[in-house]
């Protein structure tokens, strides 16, 4: 396995500012870079996979991050066995609290054990600190702005109520037209 090959994984559900600044931060770091959207079965998920992937990819774009970044996705089996089977040898974390250290050690101990995958926790951007998917999914069910906490392109589709055609500018572009 190749240390300079990572892993960002997470249910980004949805992608969020945090999100984004773990992922710009880890590019910079490694040498290429898979985000991978993954499939918890703890948590009841607000978008499709493919919906989140969609996101990923325009979000990533829009914020210009540079490197060499892969975003996929990963249901079946460990963490650790896509990992290895893109020749990654660390995993990136996320850190936000102490609530997270607690919850995501145990894992990168088990990490380790299994595949000689590491974990790296990076700290947040103060800026986003208390930004979660989850109090993100808690703001836009009851009406409130997003805007502050997702990519513009997250923003877009939540405030259309999730329009798929909301996470593409040309869709934007397109609309602006027809208004003549």
């Amino acid at each position: 396995m190749n240390s300079r090959i990572a892993v960002v994984p997470g249910s980004f559900d949805p992608p969020t500012l945090g999100h984004l600044d773990v992922i710009r931060r880890a590019a910079a770091l490694y040498d290429q870079l898979h985000v991978l959207v993954v499939h918890n079965p703890e948590k009841e998920a607000m978008l499709p996979i493919a919906q989140r992937l969609a996101l990923l990819e325009q979000a990533i774009s829009d914020e210009q991050i540079a490197g060499d970044v892969v975003v996929s996705s990963w249901s079946v089996g460990l963490l650790v066995d896509y990992a290895t089977d893109v020749g990654a040898g660390v995993l990136v974390k996320g850190i936000r609290s102490q609530v997270d250290v607690a919850y995501e050690t145990p894992m990168a101990i088990v990490n380790r054990h299994l595949a000689h995958v590491e974990t790296v926790f990076l700290l947040p951007d103060p800026a986003h600190a208390l930004v979660s998917s989850s109090l993100v999914r808690q703001v836009a069910a009851l009406g409130g702005d997003v805007s502050p906490f997702v990519p513009e392109a997250v923003a877009r589709f939540l405030d259309r109520g999730g329009d798929a055609r909301a996470a593409d500018p040309q869709t934007d572009a397109d609309s602006m037209d027809d208004r003549g």
